[in-house]
C-alpha cells in the first residue's frame, strides 16, 4: 500500500537505530539518513538516553540532527537548542528515590539532571556496563544534596534483574501517579515526571517545525514507543518489535539487524 511521503522522520535508538549490540549503526541506516537530510527531510532520534548518550552516535556517522532525550523530557534541536526541558518535582523525586532505597535496595539507582548523570557508586558494574554502552560518563552525586540545590531530575533509571524491576514498575506507578514509570527493557526501569513520553517530545518538535503527526513517520521496537507510534501519522515496527508493538503500528519492516529502516525507506521510494 502507498506510504505519503514524510516531513520529518522519528526513530528510537536501542532496538531500532542501533544493532543489538546497542552501539553499532549500520552503513546502510547511516546511508538512509544522510539520503534522507539530503531532501531536506529532518531526522529525528527519539531515546530514553542522554543526550552525551546519543551525540556519540550521531558523531558516529557524521550528521547533526534534532534529538529527543529522557523520552520526551529534554528535546533539542540540531544545534543544541533546548526547545523543552522538563524535571520532575523535587517532592516527588525525593518520595520515589525513599522508597526505593527502603522497598529495592537491590537496584542501582541513577540519577540524570539535563546534561549530567550522577550515581551513588561510580564502580557500580551496572554503571560501567551503561557507560561502556553509551560512552557516557557518570559522576558521584548525593541524591539529597542535589535536590536541595534544586537540580532536578530529568529521570531516575533503576538498573536490576527482571523481577524486581518488574516489582518496582508496578508498585512504584501504583504508589507514584504524578510520576510516570515504565520499563524500557527487562532491566531498566524509567522514571520521569507524568506528561513526559516520546509524544510529547515529538509534539514540541512538530510545532518547532510547524508540522502535524499526519506529517510524521516513526520507526519503533518496544512498548515505550507506543504512544509515538499511534501518534505519527505513519506508524512503522521493527522486525524484531513485539506483536503487540506490530499490531498498534500501521506497517512492519524488517529487524534492526536487517537494516529495517533503510529496508522500508528503500521499499516506499522515500529514498
Amino acid at each position: 500500500m502507498f506510504v505519503k511521503a514524510p516531513k520529518i522522520i522519528f526513530s528510537d535508538i536501542d532496538g531500532t537505530f542501533l544493532k543489538d549490540d546497542h552501539m553499532t549503526v549500520s552503513h546502510r541506516t547511516a546511508e538512509a539518513v544522510h539520503a534522507v537530510l539530503a531532501q531536506g527531510i529532518p531526522f529525528v532520534l527519539v531515546s530514553a538516553r542522554m543526550p552525551e548518550a546519543i551525540y556519540p552516535i550521531t558523531d558516529s556517522i557524521g550528521v547533526k540532527i534534532p534529538i529527543i532525550s529522557y523520552s520526551g523530557g529534554l528535546v533539542l534541536t540540531d544545534a543544541g537548542e533546548t526547545l523543552a526541558d522538563v524535571r520532575m518535582d523535587a517532592s516527588a523525586a525525593s518520595m520515589v528515590l525513599s522508597a526505593v532505597d527502603e522497598h529495592f535496595p537491590v537496584l542501582t539507582v541513577n540519577y540524570y539532571a539535563g546534561r549530567r548523570w550522577y550515581v551513588g557508586d561510580k564502580d557500580d558494574p551496572r554503571v560501567r556496563h551503561e557507560e561502556h554502552i553509551t560512552h557516557a560518563q557518570a559522576e558521584h552525586g548525593n541524591f539529597d544534596m542535589l535536590l536541595s540545590i534544586n537540580t532536578l531530575p530529568s529521570k531516575i533509571l533503576l538498573m536490576g534483574a527482571p523481577e524486581p524491576c518488574k516489582r518496582a514498575e508496578h508498585d512504584l506507578a501504583a504508589q507514584f501517579p504524578m510520576l510516570h514509570v515504565v520499563r524500557s527493557s527487562p532491566n531498566l526501569v524509567e522514571i520521569m515526571q507524568a506528561g513526559v513520553s516520546k509524544e510529547s517530545g515529538i509534539r514540541t518538535m512538530l510545532d518547532h517545525y510547524g508540522l502535524t503527526a499526519k506529517d510524521a513517520l516513526a520507526f519503533g521496537d518496544n512498548y515505550n514507543d507506543l504512544e509515538m507510534l499511534q501518534f505519527a501519522g505513519t506508524s512503522v515496527a521493527m522486525g524484531n518489535a513485539p506483536d503487540d508493538v506490530k499490531k498498534a503500528a500501521s506497517r512492519v519492516t524488517e529487524s534492526n539487524e536487517e537494516d529495517g529502516i533503510w529496508a522500508f525507506l528503500k521499499e516506499h521510494k522515500i529514498i
